[in-house]
């Protein structure tokens, strides 16, 4: 009994002695009295966003929905259930008034349709401008008709360890949470992470949602973006990681610009200088990156005379601190531009200076984006490509093959095959389950018979955005042998 009271007794010393120290930090004016302020500032400019897409799964029955007779219910029920839909919510931030959005890549890749909801609970269909793999960054932009709240980056460079920082974002979609902390560290290595992410560890709550959302300072600018957490449960672990504004801010106006991020590319692997090496080769100071191979002897490296051994001191001037540093310096150095580079060569027992000129190529994995400024629109539709309306492939029956004879003798199209990326596998029956499939027979679209192909796609193209849409079909269903009516009602997006 008294161990438990002295336990007890204990905790409630360490829970005093904390109020107080916060009480005293709180005082000096080391902790804001209260986030409000600054959250409130922020919250306009954060946007919630919702990337579907489809699970496309292959069967060996997967294009005929006309099974053999000796095929048993159960096979049949297996082969008619739903695709599977991806969803997934991520977070991100006005950039321009315009309405551009800076979110990750990983939040909106292989995503067939993505729609942002600003603060003001509005909703919009977002088209993918660019994106950029190295640093898990992309750029997405929406019409929103009117100038929207933008986001102002800060200097993520001056931020130190300690300094208190609140992220925001839809973490388990629950929109506009804030959580505050502080930058556990800077300049934070992950697994897998490239040369290009260098993190900001931080203590403030972050979960899945909240990937592409802001980390904000006690000015309410972006200093980082909420990219990864370190756990064991795929939930805060208390150690979450942003990428930097300083390197957002880059990426982005690359993307802007022309779509895609286009970085320097040396052609060498490198290791930095380590305290060992320096005092080994008496080089003065740690400082320099260390040639371990020329990587393709068609480079740039291998065409200006580097070797492995050689020690680059200094590029275009600029003191070469590690390789992390040469890698940065040469990265953001257009492609095709000319540098100078400064190293060391060991000749015999010497280490002897030399000067070469460089021209650069263009780093291969930087090559990545989905194009101009007039970014893919992804939702798949009648307008998209005529031939194939709302992502739907059709044939005659007569045309589709065996597989179909048993519509012969009924008017329409056969559904050979659904594009994955076609909102219209969202659509659900009365039963939950999916309104159209492959093998369907369609008849009549709006109350109009639909014809040929040709027919359709022309009746399709007529459609606007928010015209509603009732598909009439004609399902064979094995079960009962016969063939059943069934409707498929949606919106036009």
């Amino acid at each position: 009994m008294p161990r438990i009271l002295l336990r007890r007794s204990v905790h409630i010393t360490a829970i005093c002695l904390a109020i107080f120290s916060i009480s005293v930090f709180a005082q000096q004016g080391l902790v804001p009295p209260s986030f409000a302020e600054i959250a409130e500032k922020a919250e306009p400019f954060v946007v919630s966003i919702e990337a579907r897409g489809r699970v496309v799964v292959s069967s060996p029955n997967s294009g005929n929905n006309v099974p053999d007779t000796e095929d048993s219910i159960l096979d049949f029920l297996r082969r008619q259930a739903p695709q599977r839909p991806v969803f997934h919510v991520g977070s991100g931030f006005i950039v321009d008034r315009a309405g551009y959005i800076v979110t990750n890549n990983h939040v909106v890749s292989e995503s067939s349709r993505l729609t942002v909801k600003l603060d003001t609970g509005e909703e919009f269909t977002a088209k993918v401008v660019g994106v950029d793999d190295e640093t898990d960054l992309a750029v997405l932009k929406i019409d929103a008709g009117r100038d929207l709240p933008t986001a102002k980056f800060g200097d993520s460079d001056k931020m130190k360890v300690g300094d208190w920082v609140l992220a925001i974002g839809s973490p388990f979609g629950l929109a506009k949470s804030v959580s505050a902390g502080i930058i556990s560290q800077t300049q934070r290595d992950t697994p897998g992470s490239s040369a290009f992410q260098r993190f900001i560890q931080t203590d403030a709550v972050i979960n899945p949602g909240n990937s592409g959302g802001p980390l904000i300072n006690m000015q309410g600018e972006v200093i980082g973006v909420n990219s990864q957490i370190a756990t064991q449960t795929g939930e805060f672990s208390g150690v979450g990681f942003a990428l930097p504004s300083r390197e957002t801010a880059r990426v982005y106006e690359q993307i802007v610009a022309s779509g895609k991020v286009r970085r320097g590319y040396l052609g060498a692997y490198l290791e930095s200088v380590k305290p060992e090496f320096a005092k080994v080769y008496g080089l003065g100071e740690l400082r320099g990156a260390f040639v371990t191979d020329v990587r393709d002897k068609t480079g740039p490296a291998a065409i200006a005379g580097l070797k492995p051994g050689d020690v680059i001191l200094v590029f275009n001037g600029q003191a070469v601190q590690s390789a992390q540093d040469l890698i940065d310096k040469v990265a953001t150095t257009t492609p095709d531009k000319t540098a100078v580079i400064e190293y060391l060569r060991e000749v015999g027992e010497r280490l002897e200076k030399k000067v070469a000129t460089v021209k650069l190529g263009e780093r291969p994995s930087a090559t990545i984006g989905t194009g101009d400024n007039d970014g893919k629109v992804l939702p798949v539709d009648g307008k998209v490509e005529p031939e194939k309306p709302f992502g739907l492939t059709l044939s005659t029956v007569a045309a589709a093959g065996e597989k179909y004879k048993v519509f012969e003798g009924n008017p329409g199209l056969v559904v050979t095959d659904i594009d994955p990326n076609s909102y219209i596998l969202d659509v659900r029956g009365s039963l939950g389950v999916q309104a159209l499939t492959r093998g369907d027979l369609i008849q009549r679209i709006n109350r109009l018979p639909v014809g040929n192909a040709s027919a359709f796609a022309d009746l399709v193209a007529k459609l606007k955005v928010g015209d509603p849409v009732v598909l009439q079909i004609l399902v064979y269903n094995p079960t009962l042998k016969r063939m059943q009516t069934g409707l498929v009602q949606f919106t036009v997006k």
